[in-house]
């Protein structure tokens, strides 16, 4: 039992620091810090954010522990390294949402296309700096499939997605008529009596063209700048020594955490199914282990995906330390194992609300932050039951079966009511007979008479381990004994 208990650690220890390992490894990769500058001001720090292919939830998985992590290393500036064809729209609008969270500067690197979704995007940040085969544009709205949607629903569409880009481009120059042009075919821009795109078609820019100024006072188009790279952004920026840089890369756990996320509730009904046949189970054995795996699986993806902290991790490790002093040391009729069981079930809770560092506590932990993880656990709760009882329905009588209802080990479960009335006669008969107390009995514990391991309960006082035991009675949950020589 015991090397059981150590390799439940070691599984759980090396799947936190591998899953660990990937979230902490970017955000220290391509770290190159630059002196002072020359006038003794502090170095801006500045953190990139690849976002790379198509924009979906890896994308966003990235973004959003790229910026938890720029808010609490107080980062000045985010640069978004972009290169994508467009993506998803609800992702879009996620990722929209979590860049309006950071409290410094957000800067999009176009490089070298930032089409479609990727436009949207750049709208929101505070300056969009091009490579210099950059282009952005071609942001109409189209199906999953990239067909052209229902006339009407894009109508609808390209209306709301027009009044999103104003309301993010007010005090921008002209980039919320020129996101516009991008949406929809039907706008006409036109600047300074010049038309730079007519009816009919969508507008597209190269980082030249977006760089061209226009008015008085003269204003580029939509272009801050063109550099060669992000490097020569910053320097341009902010000069040489005014800077740190670090670069966030985008790990094959990103992409598990997805696959992993959507199936979620799923694996949280099924650990919390495994957990309670453990309980049910002498010893501690293979369904523990699968249980604790499948909640740390959850509990790690979430980790991954950036909406779990450091945090949680104290609380679920705690958890899990909790059940296994119940299940292997100390018996204390459940306790423990409950109090352990309720602390995994809070921090994958916690785990699963996206909360921001630099939220105010009553905004961060409101209801709404907590009703998709809470949807998440109600689910995963009704699908053990439902496993559960199925189990009950059509598991086949049999070894298995017996160790499941008659031997009823730890946790503390009924050994009389509800079971078979042949069941109930064994347990009668084992009244009068004698056995070992294989845990301290405190006063709950286990014995073995038989040759085999039973709940039990002392009346008075407590039973050491190793001591003679005498077999009482019985009762709903455990043997009655007392010490053979009382």
């Amino acid at each position: 039992m015991f090397r059981c208990a150590l390799t439940l650690c070691a599984v759980f220890g090396l799947a936190t620091a591998a899953l660990a390992a990937a979230k902490e490894k970017p955000s220290t990769a391509g770290l190159r810090s630059a002196p002072v500058n020359a006038l003794g001001a502090t170095p801006k720090r500045v953190v990139v954010i690849p976002v790379r292919d198509q924009i979906a939830s890896p994308i966003l998985y990235v973004l959003r522990r790229g910026l938890k992590e720029a808010i609490e290393r107080k980062a000045d500036v985010v640069v978004l390294d972009m290169k994508t064809p467009g993506g998803a729209l609800d992702v879009t609008f996620d990722i929209m949402e979590a860049l309006a969270k950071f409290p410094g500067m957000t800067i999009t690197y176009v490089n070298p296309e930032a089409v479609s979704a990727g436009a949207f995007i750049s709208a929101t940040t505070d300056e969009i700096w091009f490579a210099p085969d950059g282009v952005i544009g071609a942001a109409a709205p189209v199906t999953s499939e990239g067909k052209d949607v229902d006339v009407t629903m894009k109508q609808k569409i390209v209306s709301y997605l027009k009044a999103r880009v104003r309301s993010i481009s007010e005090g921008k120059g002209y980039r919320g008529q020129v996101i516009s042009a991008m949406i929809d075919a039907d706008y006409e821009l036109k600047i300074e009596g010049k038309v730079l795109k007519e009816k009919g078609e969508l507008l597209s820019l190269t980082a030249t063209e977006a760089a061209v100024a226009y008015g008085n006072p003269a204003r580029p188009l939509l272009a801050a700048g063109i550099a060669k790279d992000v490097d020569a952004l910053l320097k341009k920026k902010y000069g040489m020594g005014g800077y740190t840089m670090t670069t966030l890369e985008i790990t094959w756990s990103e992409q598990l955490a997805v696959s992993l996320n959507a199936i979620a509730p799923i694996l949280l009904g099924l650990g919390m199914l495994a957990l309670f046949i453990e309980f049910k189970m002498p010893g501690f054995g293979v369904f523990g282990l699968i249980g604790v795996a499948l909640l740390a699986v959850v509990f790690l993806t979430n980790y991954v995906a950036g909406l779990s902290g450091n945090e949680p991790l104290i609380f679920f490790g705690l958890g899990v330390l909790l059940v296994i002093l119940e299940m292997l040391f100390w018996h204390t009729a459940g306790f423990l194992g409950v109090a352990g069981v309720m602390l995994m079930m809070g921090s994958l809770i916690w785990s699963m609300a996206d909360l921001w560092p630099n939220e105010p506590i009553t905004v961060a932990w409101s209801a709404d932050a907590f009703t998709r993880p809470l949807m998440n656990l109600g689910l995963g709760l009704a699908i053990a039951i439902v496993a559960f009882i199925a189990l009950l329905r059509f598991l086949p009588k049999g070894w298995v079966w017996d160790r499941f209802v008659v031997q009823a080990a730890s946790g503390g479960v009924a050994q009389v009511a509800g079971v078979a009335s042949e069941v109930a006669n064994e347990l009668a008969a084992l009244v009068g007979k004698r056995g070992v107390a294989v845990t301290a009995l405190r006063p709950g514990g286990q014995v073995e008479v038989g040759g085999r391991r039973y709940e039990a309960n002392v009346a008075v006082g407590a039973i050491d381990r190793g001591a003679v035991i005498t077999v009482m009675g019985c009762s709903d949950f455990a043997l009655i004994v007392e010490r053979a020589d009382a």
